[in-house]
């Protein structure tokens, strides 16, 4: 990307500065060397590593490169246009680079994104040597992409994947992770005399030895959090529990709540504690202190033994078991209920289950929390999808009986692969610190299983075939899915910068119900825009009372809103809430409470 920027003419004592003195490198990693090679000897003694682990090609990457180097052979005439466009920029840079090199005044051809903060540090832009290599490597990324999106002859999925694993490769080779191409690390180690490359180096161990002989990056503090210390911290107690959640239900702390009582039906790809972090971001407290009487299903963190679990058992031994010990618990004949991400998947299919067999009366309302139900625009997700990657998917659950909870981390990583994954491994590795105690990451990192036999059904019916639009192309219990029937009044908030759920795949969920729906857009991304309590007065939404078919139409004609949704919503919901009452107290006489929220299936770690 080309840029107006000046660069300003440097003296010769600054520009000596900027560039590290080799002699005194050379001692510091001579050090470096013979002080690490007893640690890596040690490390090497102690772990085995099974060949059988790593998957060569888990994308089934090499069929989509051998089909883009046919199609783009096709047109050798083009490929020639290319080649002479790429030299005849690098030519442009380097006479640019050379004016700074000399201390004259340079065109700035190639910055980073506003979101890029890779080359965030000022000493990429003090040298001319490090801007030189920021410059021409993001000419290159730039070009590489171009060549890619530009050949002529590729389906939409080949495209797609690899314009993924373009981006996969680029953020692995950017000069901000490796030493002598890092001016920030370069810097660092001399100042500290190579301390931070012997620190990286234990900490790449600790990783190594915490993923069992496989790296399993650190993204925070593990033991700046505890569940019910200081994370997931709302008063409540767990009244009920079955092989596959825990009810809780939270202690009121207003005198009058709403009649009709709340229940939350998270994922269980993740844990619901992410709508329960601390007090000030903390979506369930915000939520009693609305005068709702909130109940939130907790999830187990599946074993072996829960292997066969369907999804039809998540729908019964999740959401119908929960609102039946609502009912007992406040005598309440129907729930309004707010479903995240997958929660909201099962959520829909519940919806159309209640249609078809003519109880929908038992749901008042319904909320979507970026929730797909139409897979046709998925995003990067569905390039995971194939069937190759779930047959493979197919023999691992085979072997365990359920997907390591680690293998969707990880996929969720790759999504946003410089943030989630490269940023760690320059701060902790090259820079030799320690991750930041960040409560966000400590959730994203306790990872859950999936059970085999509702993970294939979820990945085939849903991701893959994209069954749940088609009327009776999902049954459930021998119940035919139509989710035109669903007439229950449903709320859908989606986020702007959702990797995981895009925004206009979500939108597509609004033409299928025949029933009220209200659309509402937030800033930010698949947690973050969510998460957003009304006090910190971030992001924005936008709001609208029609939804075209087009989600661009709906996005053009939007009213843009300042800070957070959470207030819209609770004007929406109130539409639904009914009458006060007086506060309720736990199990309401009805249900025995088992112990203090969040109980102990959150705890639960993955195998």
């Amino acid at each position: 990307m080309k840029t107006a920027a000046k660069a300003n003419p440097m003296g010769k004592e600054q520009e000596e500065q900027m560039f590290p003195d080799p002699v005194a490198l050379s001692k510091v990693l001579m050090d470096v060397a013979e002080r690490a090679s007893p640690i890596i000897q040690d490390m090497l003694s102690k772990t085995e590593f099974d060949p059988s682990d790593f998957v060569i090609d888990p994308m089934n990457f090499r069929v989509a490169y051998v089909e883009f180097m046919n199609h783009l052979w096709d047109n050798p005439r083009r490929v020639a246009e290319l080649q002479v466009e790429l030299m005849s920029d690098w030519m442009h840079l380097w006479q640019e680079s050379a004016k700074k090199f000399m201390g004259e005044q340079s065109e700035t051809l190639y910055a980073p994104r506003k979101d890029d903060r890779r080359f965030k540090s000022p000493l990429w832009d003090q040298s001319p040597a490090f801007d030189f290599i920021k410059q021409s490597y993001l000419l290159t990324s730039h070009w590489i992409e171009k060549v890619v999106g530009q050949t002529e002859g590729l389906d939409d999925e080949t495209r797609s994947k690899l314009n993924f694993m373009t981006k996969q490769y680029l953020s692995a080779v950017s000069p901000t992770n490796f030493l002598f191409t890092n001016p920030e690390v370069l810097q660092e180690t001399l100042d500290s005399k190579g301390e931070n490359l012997i620190r990286g180096l234990e900490n790449l161990l600790e990783d190594i030895e915490r993923g069992h002989g496989q790296l399993k990056i650190s993204t925070t503090d593990y033991n700046a959090f505890e569940l019910g210390r200081n994370i997931a911290t709302t008063k409540g107690k767990v009244v009920y529990q079955n092989d596959l959640m825990q009810l809780i239900q939270y202690e009121a702390v207003t005198e009058k709540v709403f009649k009709r009582p709340l229940l939350i039906i998270p994922p269980w790809i993740n844990k619901f504690y992410i709508l329960d972090l601390q007090e000030e971001n903390s979506f369930i407290k915000w939520l009693t202190e609305q005068g709702h009487t909130v109940f939130v299903v907790s999830w187990v963190n599946p074993n072996k033994e829960l292997a066969k679990k369907r999804f039809e058992d998540y729908m019964e031994e999740g959401i119908f078991d929960a609102i039946t010990q609502i009912q007992k618990a406040t005598g309440e004949p129907d729930v309004n209920l707010i479903a995240y991400c997958l929660g909201g998947t099962l959520t829909a299919v519940t919806l159309g289950w209640l249609a078809a067999k003519k109880k929908s009366d038992i749901i008042a309302s319904t909320t979507f929390l970026t929730t797909l139900i139409d897979f046709e625009k998925a995003g990067d997700m569905k390039l995971f999808m194939d069937d190759a990657q779930i047959s493979m998917l197919d023999r691992q659950m085979a072997e365990r009986g359920f997907l390591n909870g680690n293998h969707m981390r990880q996929t969720f990583s790759l999504l946003r692969a410089n943030d989630m994954i490269w940023s760690f491994v320059v701060n902790n590795y090259l820079m030799g610190k320690e991750p930041f105690p960040f409560d966000l990451l400590y959730w994203n990192d306790d990872a859950t299983n999936m059970p085999a036999a509702m993970h294939s059904f979820y990945l085939r019916k849903c991701y893959r075939d994209n069954l749940l639009k088609e009327v009776g192309g999902v049954t459930m219990n021998g119940v035919d899915i139509d989710m035109t029937k669903v007439k229950t009044p449903c709320f859908f908030l989606s986020t702007m910068e959702d990797h995981i759920a895009p925004w206009k795949a979500t939108y597509a969920a609004t033409q299928l119900f025949s029933g009220e729906t209200t659309f509402t857009l937030a800033a930010s991304g698949h947690v973050a825009g969510v998460v957003n309590p009304p006090h910190k007065n971030k992001y924005g939404y936008w709001t609208n009372s029609k939804n075209p078919t087009d989600p661009d139409e709906w996005f053009s004609n939007a009213k843009s809103h300042d800070g957070s949704w959470w207030p819209q919503w609770q004007k929406w919901i109130g539409k639904y809430a009914g009458d006060k009452v007086a506060a309720r107290k736990i199990g309401g006489g009805k249900l025995k409470p088992i112990e203090d929220a969040p109980g102990s299936y959150v705890k639960m770690k993955a195998d």
